[in-house]
């Protein structure tokens, strides 16, 4: 499934789908990712790996959540990661206007692609769409190259929460970003939003 390239090395095929429903070989794949990113530390609350069975009862959960939206990332076919908008409540019209980025993660062994960049942009795009201006997300301290990524997407830290995780014994600080999402047409987010 990977493209040719005029030169005639081969270029990796990435794409970020937003899913309604996972076969299993999907799923599967998802599981694998997700294990392998919390594996190596990053970018997803567990500290450690969960196992498919319960893997595959949290994703085919966050399908079923009217609030959250599953995007997932592909290298070449195969699934290496994921991300979740979350929208607020119907019943918070107060914060209507605001999503969530939230357990966003790329497997080891599907980094150096820029697929994580191109995740992170369609989550934006959609949440956009939905009419959301601006997006929110938070991070442990340590998870350096997400921070990173975040920063270079225009992300602003607003504050540090000191004792926001505990891992492996250890306490750890968490940042807080946000980003003002930009609207297809009509007023920009910066006249709504101070």
């Amino acid at each position: 499934m990977s493209e040719i390239a005029a030169a005639g090395s081969t270029t990796p095929h990435l794409w970020v789908d937003r899913v309604t429903e996972l076969d299993d070989h999907d799923i599967a794949e998802l599981c694998e990712a997700t294990d392998a990113a919390i594996i190596e530390g990053g970018g997803f609350g567990w500290i450690e790996p969960q196992g498919r069975a319960a893997l595959e009862r949290h994703f085919r959960g966050v399908l079923l959540v009217p609030e959250r939206e599953l995007f997932v990332a592909r290298l070449d076919g195969m699934v290496v990661g994921s991300a979740q908008l979350v929208r607020p409540h119907r019943n918070n019209e107060a914060q209507a206007f605001a999503a969530q980025l939230t357990h966003a993660y790329i497997a080891p062994y599907g980094r150096g692609h820029g697929l994580a960049r191109l995740m992170i942009q369609r989550v934006e795009e959609y949440a956009a769409s939905l009419g959301h201006r601006v997006l929110n997300l938070d991070v442990r301290e340590t998870q350096l190259t997400a921070i990173s990524l975040f920063q270079a997407l225009g992300y602003v830290r607003w504050g540090t929460h000191p004792v926001y995780a505990r891992v492996r014994g250890q306490t750890v600080a968490g940042q807080y970003y946000y980003k003002l999402l930009e609207p297809g047409r009509g007023r920009r987010t910066g006249q709504m939003v101070p």
